[in-house]
């Protein structure tokens, strides 16, 4: 079933794909309307990989060479790197490259049913 409580959701403005390189290289860009500046949660969604309800843990106004623009707040999140070690061999690199797999949404409940 659908939830019917309103919902805010932004796709991803840049990935970075690199695990390679050893953990954090692999996260997403969003720029986010500052009215979501400081909400409790929000589930990062990547296509094939799953759903994630997780605290904010930070946001900034530049991060590799992206500016926020006014009204706006970037937020940076990441996913494991072993998880995307997993998808890579998989074969779907291409899949988690594409900024349009990653999005955040901003729900009015809680995220019980994704932290069982």
């Amino acid at each position: 079933m659908a939830s019917k409580t309103q919902k805010f959701q932004v796709h991803a403005i840049k990935v970075i794909v690199e695990p390679w390189l050893g953990e954090h290289h692999v996260y997403a860009i969003f720029m986010v309307p500052d009215k979501y500046k400081e909400p409790p949660f929000f589930i990062l969604t990547v296509k094939d990989l799953g759903s994630f309800c997780e605290k904010p843990f930070g946001n900034s106004q530049y991060y590799d060479d992206i500016f926020a623009e006014p009204g706006t707040h970037l937020i940076r999140d990441y996913i494991r790197t072993r998880l995307a070690l997993r998808l890579i061999l998989q074969g779907k690199y291409f899949q988690l490259n594409d900024q349009y797999n990653w999005s955040l949404t901003y729900p009015e409940d809680n995220c019980a049913k994704f932290n069982n």
